[in-house]
């Protein structure tokens, strides 16, 4: 993707661990890297379409002097984050914070801290079975829309199904949703859980009965295999009642393992059963 560049911004802050350093202050070097579509900016030299840097510029030396931070590592990610909000052209940012002659006692040119932070695209799934089920689907998405750290892309129908695995219970009401995302997959599950939690979500049947249910199908074409987290669902393509409301927002994604899309996952899984 396309970029500006700034290089070395020269900022006078007070950050570091040492009192000294909150107190005196010292000088930073900020570079940074803005990834945009310039294309439209290009080809009509108008800068509604583009980013104008000394405005970037203008906000990075007011965010570094206005807010104080111990590690140089939080004024990169807090800053990072504060960014992307601020300027939604934005696809992503790389950042480096350079902080000349760190005060160690040693002979030192500089000590620095490079991150890479942009918007990500998850889908997710939605289920309930009990009580006020389309009250608490359409509470989970409005409490993640409202997060400033996620954008509700699309929202599909809700679906009526029969329970999957553990049969003896109520039937479900099923979704399906896009986002856009700042958060990384694992804050981003520890935030939905926090949502399932407030719905008074309890996990004591496996696959049993419950207020609100929120599984990370998506999340970039990433393939993650952890204890605490598989992405893709692992078992998503078994389950009609989450390919039926995916293929409704996004019947071309292409799940990156299996190699397929979404409509073609589904039209497998009709022909099975």
């Amino acid at each position: 993707m396309d970029y500006i560049e700034i290089e070395d911004l020269e900022i006078f802050a007070k950050h570091g661990v040492l009192s000294a350093e909150n107190q005196l202050g010292q000088k930073f070097l900020i570079s940074t890297k803005l990834y945009i579509d310039t294309a439209k900016a290009g080809l009509t030299d108008c800068l509604d379409y583009s980013i104008d840097y000394a405005t970037v510029c203008a906000y990075i030396t007011d965010y570094m002097q206005a807010n104080t931070f111990k590690l140089i590592e939080a004024a990169a990610e807090n800053m990072v984050n504060d960014l992307l909000l601020s300027f939604p052209i934005i696809h992503k940012i790389d950042m480096t914070i350079k902080k000349p002659w760190a005060p160690i006692g040693l002979p030192l040119k500089t000590v620095s801290i490079n991150i890479s932070r942009g918007w990500h695209t998850a889908y997710i799934a939605l289920g309930s079975n009990l009580g006020d089920k389309e009250n608490y689907l359409n509470d989970a998405i409005s409490a993640i829309n409202s997060d400033p750290m996620c954008i509700v892309d699309k929202v599909s129908d809700f679906i009526e199904t029969k329970p999957y695995g553990f049969t003896e219970q109520d039937v479900f009401l099923n979704g399906a949703i896009k986002i856009q995302t700042l958060y990384s997959p694992k804050m981003l599950l520890d935030f939905l859980q926090k949502i399932e939690y407030e719905a008074k979500r309890v996990r004591t049947v496996h696959w049993g009965p419950r207020t609100l249910d929120l599984d990370i199908l998506f999340y970039d074409d990433e393939i993650i295999d952890e204890d605490t987290l598989i992405i893709p669902h692992q078992d998503m393509i078994n389950r009609d009642f989450v390919l039926i409301p995916l293929n409704q927002i996004a019947p071309h994604h292409m799940h990156p393992v299996f190699k397929k899309s979404i409509s073609e996952l589904l039209a497998s899984l009709t022909e099975k059963n």
